[in-house]
């Protein structure tokens, strides 16, 4: 079948591999899990996800390859995560305490948390030349309808990538309780993820095409 012949095991695993791989995303949910709690990680969670889903949809559709050849559009996009990624470092570091959510406003902190995740994953131009180099490879020459393979592939690679994430925060959430009764404890770890961030920001600051 045209599903069966896209959705390979070699597909399955390698996204899974990828998915797997501890990038920005998976430390936002992974922190936001730890210090926020398991609804939270969902929520950030789903926000890296949707954050992919412009990144699929311009590889599928050729728009990566515009981004590739375009240079000033490729570093722009990039200096633009470089600074959101150095300002989630620079408010995690200065978070004082545990963060937490009035009853009242958590409906707001929850979409807070989703656009920030979002924001993560869409300002990293990396994410569209990746998958213009990744999604193709499993698409065969002779294929009747590539499109729609593709857009096969792209579904699968989003659903993989919630689940996982979801599983990330709440292994996160699990081992909250064991060190939420440290503050001293949950300062280094959040001033961890805050250098985290950073690390990343500067890897992203140094990549090229």
């Amino acid at each position: 079948s045209l599903e069966g012949d896209s959705l390979s095991t070699e597909f399955l695993i390698t996204s899974l591999i990828v998915v797997l791989i501890p990038g920005t995303g998976v430390i936002y949910t992974i922190s936001t899990g730890l210090f926020l709690g398991w609804r939270a990680s969902i929520a950030a969670a789903f926000g890296c996800t949707t954050g992919i889903l412009p990144h699929l949809l311009a590889s599928t559709m050729g728009l990566a390859a515009i981004l590739h050849m375009s240079a000033l559009a490729f570093q722009a996009l990039k200096f633009a995560g470089v600074a959101y990624l150095l300002y989630l470092a620079w408010s995690m570091w200065h978070e004082t305490g545990v963060i937490t959510f009035d009853k009242s406003r958590k409906e707001k902190g929850y979409r807070q948390i989703i656009i920030r995740g979002f924001l993560i994953n869409i300002l990293n131009p990396k994410l569209s030349i990746f998958f213009l180099a990744f999604l193709p490879q499993f698409v065969p020459a002779n294929a009747t309808a590539p499109l729609l393979q593709m857009l096969t592939l792209s579904a699968t690679f989003m659903v993989m990538t919630l689940f996982i994430f979801i599983v990330y925060g709440a292994f996160a959430h699990g081992v909250r309780s064991y060190i939420a009764s440290s503050p001293g404890w949950m300062q280094r770890i959040q001033r961890s993820f805050a250098l985290a961030f950073a690390a990343l920001g500067v890897k992203l600051a140094m990549t090229d095409q």
